[in-house]
């Protein structure tokens, strides 16, 4: 019977990437999406994986939605944190409203959608949790620091949870993805984005089906003895 699983922020850049790879590898996929109707029905309609609608900083949405996926598709064996979002800005002049808004989609949706999953997977002696972290969460960026906090916290969470969840058959670890060639980073003025290729040793942006293709390697279900890692995957521009 196909494994289930469900891909935050699914619809769209390195979560689009990641759901098609898991349909096409024979999973039952569920992605999920905060805003863009349109491009969510333009994404089921060209891959047939169905979009579900929520707001995963949101504790109580996630707890409804994960209800309906599994009614819909089963019971969840595989879940891909990936939603994320940016409100730069320096120190000085970031506000509450741009710090919380990333830790609670970033950070947060992690607690929220794993708390909706994790009882189940523990019942039933499986689980495979990936979580979408940063490199700008292990170097850190300059006007970044909710971000970066954020991206950081992943880390962490990543390595307590896989603790807990290790005896009861559940693995979970992290991919930190470096620059990577999505509709967020060509937004990058392209001076800018000149200077980031130029410290890249690979000498080129990542692509997302290169962070998809690690997501898979991860959650197979060969892979139990790999947990509480963080793999980079940024063309060595920072080896941590």
């Amino acid at each position: 019977m196909a494994r289930v699983a469900v891909v935050t922020g699914g619809t769209r850049g390195i979560g689009a990437a990641i759901s098609t790879a898991l349909k096409d590898k024979g999973y039952k996929v569920a992605a999920t999406y905060g805003g863009n109707d349109t491009i969510a029905a333009e994404f089921t309609k060209a891959t047939g994986i169905r979009a579900f609608k929520w707001d995963v900083s949101d504790f109580a949405q996630c707890q409804a939605g994960i209800k309906l996926i599994e009614a819909d598709l089963g019971h969840v064996d595989v879940l891909v944190n990936n939603a994320g979002i940016t409100r730069d800005g320096t120190m000085h002049k970031m506000t509450f409203e741009q710090w919380n808004q990333v830790i609670q989609t970033n950070l947060s949706s992690c607690f929220n959608m794993c708390r909706a999953v994790i009882e189940g997977m523990r019942a039933r002696k499986f689980g495979r949790i990936v979580n979408i972290g940063s490199i700008n969460g292990q170097a850190g960026q300059y006007g970044q620091v909710n971000y970066a906090a954020a991206k950081s916290g992943i880390h962490g969470f990543t390595k307590a949870l896989a603790q807990e969840g290790a005896s009861a058959g559940i693995t979970v670890n992290a991919v930190a993805p470096g620059y990577i060639d999505t509709e967020m980073v060509r937004a990058v003025p392209a001076n800018v984005l000149e200077k980031i290729v130029a410290r890249i040793p690979v000498g080129r942006l990542g692509k997302a089906s290169e962070i998809a293709r690690t997501v898979l390697f991860l959650v197979d279900d060969e892979g139990g003895f790999i947990t509480g890692s963080t793999l980079s995957v940024n063309g060595g521009q920072h080896m941590y």
